[in-house]
C-alpha cells in the first residue's frame, strides 16, 4: 500500500494479534505508517468460538471491502431455540436476514472467529511486519518516541506503541492510575469447547435454562464439529478463582456445576473432556477512563471490553480500529491530540454497548 503524499509515517508498534490489532493495522499502512504487531502466541492465532458483526461492525468491514469476504465464510446458523430441561423446545426465534433493521439473537453474520482473523490477516498483505511467540511486556517513553520492551529481550524504538493484548492487558497497569481496578464484574461465568457433531445437531442454536442461574447453549458450525457452551451466574470466590487454575481442574469445576442438569449434559461434559479446545472465563467488562497515556494508547478489549451478551464485542473492536486510525491518520504529527479525539470519538458508542450487559 502506497503512503499517502505529503503525510508523516510514523513507527507503530501494536501489541496483541487479535481481531482489533489486526483491523488497526490495516487502516494504520493505509494511512502510510510503518506497522509491527507483535503477538504472543506461536503463530497466527486463529482459533476461537462464534463471534458475529452487529451494527457499526458491519458498516467497519464493509468500509474495508471484505463484506464479500465475509459473507464467503458465514456460519449457517438460522436462529435460537429456547428448551426445557427435557430438551423440547418451548419458543424459537429466527434470525433477521432482511438486511434491515436491529438483528435478532442470531445474527446475519455469524462466523468463526479463527475465520475472520485470517481475512483481516491475510487483507494487510504484506504490509505489516508480524513477529510471533512474544510479547511487549513494558517500555519506556519521553515527548518524543517509545521504547518497547520485549519478551525476548529485545527493545525497540517506536513512534507510539498500541496496546491491543485483550480484556487481561498487562500493558493496560502502566497506563492506568496506581489502584485502578478496570474490571466490571457482574457474576456470571463462562466455559466453551468442541464436541462431535451429531445427526440431531441441527442449525438452530439450542439455549437450555436450568435452575440454579445455569444455561447450556449449543451451536454447530461445521459438519463434523458442535461447540457447547456453560453458563454459570454465581458470585463466589472459588467461582471466580477458578480460570487461573490449571485445565483439569477447570474441567471438573463445570463438570461438578452441571452434573444434574439434564438435556444433553452426560454427553457435552464427556466431550469437554477429551475436547483440545477449552476455555474457561468469568464474563467482565473493561471500563476505563484512561485510554492512553503520552505515547501508548489501549485498543479493543484492553481498552472497552464489552460482554458477550452485548453482541457487540467484535463489532466494538472493529469500529475502535477504524476510529483510532483515522484519527492518527488525520493528525500524524500531533498524536496527543489525535488520541484525545479517539477517546471523545468513541467513548460514547463503547459506553452505550456496554450498558447492554
Amino acid at each position: 500500500m502506497a503512503q499517502r503524499s505529503g503525510t508523516t509515517s510514523l513507527r507503530v508498534l501494536v501489541a496483541g494479534g487479535g481481531i482489533a490489532g489486526h483491523a488497526l493495522a490495516y487502516w494504520l499502512v493505509r494511512g502510510g505508517h510503518r506497522v509491527t504487531v507483535r503477538e504472543r502466541y506461536p503463530d497466527l492465532r486463529a482459533t476461537g468460538a462464534q463471534i458475529d458483526l452487529r451494527g457499526q461492525g458491519i458498516e467497519a468491514v464493509r468500509r474495508m471491502g471484505l463484506l464479500d469476504t465475509v459473507r464467503g465464510k458465514l456460519v449457517d446458523e438460522a436462529g435460537v431455540a429456547f428448551l426445557d430441561a427435557r430438551g423440547r423446545p418451548r419458543a424459537t426465534l429466527m434470525a433477521n436476514t432482511s438486511g434491515r433493521g436491529r438483528q435478532s439473537l442470531t445474527s446475519e453474520y455469524e462466523i468463526m472467529r479463527g475465520d475472520l482473523v485470517r481475512i483481516l490477516h491475510e487483507a494487510t498483505g504484506n504490509d505489516v511486519e508480524y513477529v510471533y511467540g512474544t510479547s511487549v511486556d513494558g517500555f519506556d517513553q519521553d515527548e518524543r518516541e517509545v521504547v518497547a520492551h520485549c519478551s525476548d529481550g529485545s527493545s525497540e524504538t517506536y513512534d507510539l506503541l498500541v496496546a491491543a493484548d485483550g480484556q487481561g492487558s498487562r500493558l493496560r497497569r502502566a497506563i492506568l492510575p496506581d489502584g485502578t481496578d478496570p474490571y466490571w464484574r457482574v457474576g456470571i461465568h463462562m466455559a466453551y469447547w468442541f464436541v462431535p457433531r451429531i445427526a440431531s445437531d441441527s442449525n438452530i442454536r439450542d439455549t437450555c435454562m436450568v435452575p440454579g442461574g445455569r444455561q447450556i447453549m449449543r451451536r454447530s458450525h461445521n459438519p463434523t464439529e458442535t461447540q457447547v457452551y456453560f453458563v454459570l451466574r454465581e458470585d463466589s470466590a472459588q467461582a471466580s478463582a477458578i480460570h487461573r487454575e490449571p485445565v483439569e481442574k477447570q474441567r471438573e469445576f463445570w463438570a461438578d456445576r452441571f452434573r444434574d442438569a439434564g438435556w444433553q449434559t452426560e454427553r457435552f461434559v464427556d466431550g469437554m473432556r477429551t475436547s483440545p479446545f477449552f476455555y474457561s472465563q468469568e464474563i467482565v467488562q473493561v471500563r476505563t477512563d484512561t485510554w492512553s497515556r503520552g505515547r501508548v494508547v489501549l485498543a479493543g478489549d484492553a481498552a472497552h471490553c464489552a460482554s458477550p451478551y452485548s453482541g457487540m464485542g467484535t463489532s466494538g473492536g472493529l469500529v475502535g480500529a477504524h476510529v483510532l486510525a483515522g484519527e492518527i491518520n488525520r493528525r500524524p504529527d500531533d498524536l496527543p491530540t489525535a488520541l484525545a479525539h479517539y477517546d471523545t470519538t468513541l467513548r460514547p458508542f463503547t459506553d452505550e454497548i456496554q450498558e447492554e450487559v
